[in-house]
């Protein structure tokens, strides 16, 4: 599976990414995946984002990568999440206008910032089927969680990530209901350093797992 580089538009914003499609005919699920904040370094070009990206590519997944506005090439700048969750919803928008897409089985992920992006476009999007956020940083900024998802959601982390520790991930699993799972990464802290093929194996079972 290669990479192309593509632009869609938010708004009146430019923003890039990279689109990948598998070697097979047919239509295929399709993944948005979300980097890290932006204002820490975040972007498309991260360990977490390419694990998530490898393990959708195992899964047989469409996957597009992107730079949140301000990010890379991508036009405007930080908006504090919300703009950011703009640019996701437009992201999926535009992956979901692809041909050979399966528009049944759109999924959004996310890391770190990501994640909390993820939740927060993906659980009211009817386009999104469903949610993967890796090390949610319920210590450091509001999760968007509230209610129970009515799509499939799963959590991520490392049992030593201090940002996404474990116990408060737990409460959030509860608010979620049913449809969400956790998964827990002996080993890994925020960064996933080492880690990174024990995460995209975690993600993969999540997708096998249905």
């Amino acid at each position: 599976m290669t990479e192309s580089r593509i632009t869609f538009r938010c708004g009146d914003l430019t923003l890039e990414g990279l689109l990948a499609r598998p070697e097979r005919s047919g239509a295929s699920p399709a993944a948005v995946i979300c980097h890290p904040h932006p204002m820490y370094g975040g972007s498309m070009d991260n360990n977490v984002v390419e694990a998530i990206q490898a393990a959708m590519r195992q899964r047989g997944y469409a996957t597009l990568r992107f730079n949140f506005r301000g990010v890379g090439a991508s036009e405007g700048e930080y908006d504090g999440g919300e703009g950011e969750a703009a640019d996701a919803r437009a992201a999926v928008e535009f992956l979901a206008a692809q041909p050979d897409i399966d528009c049944g089985a759109i999924a959004l992920a996310g890391y770190s910032f990501g994640a909390a992006i993820a939740l927060r476009a993906g659980l009211g999007d009817s386009r999104v089927m469903r949610v993967i956020a890796v090390a949610l940083p319920v210590a450091a900024m509001d999760s968007g969680i509230d209610t129970a998802a009515a799509k499939r959601v799963v959590l991520v982390s490392g049992d030593r990530d201090a940002y996404s520790p474990i116990a408060a991930l737990e409460k959030r699993l509860q608010k979620l209901g049913a449809a969400a799972t956790l998964r827990v990464i002996a080993g890994a802290d925020h960064f996933f350093g080492g880690y990174e093929p024990a995460l995209a194996g975690a993600i993969e079972g999540a997708l096998a797992d249905g």
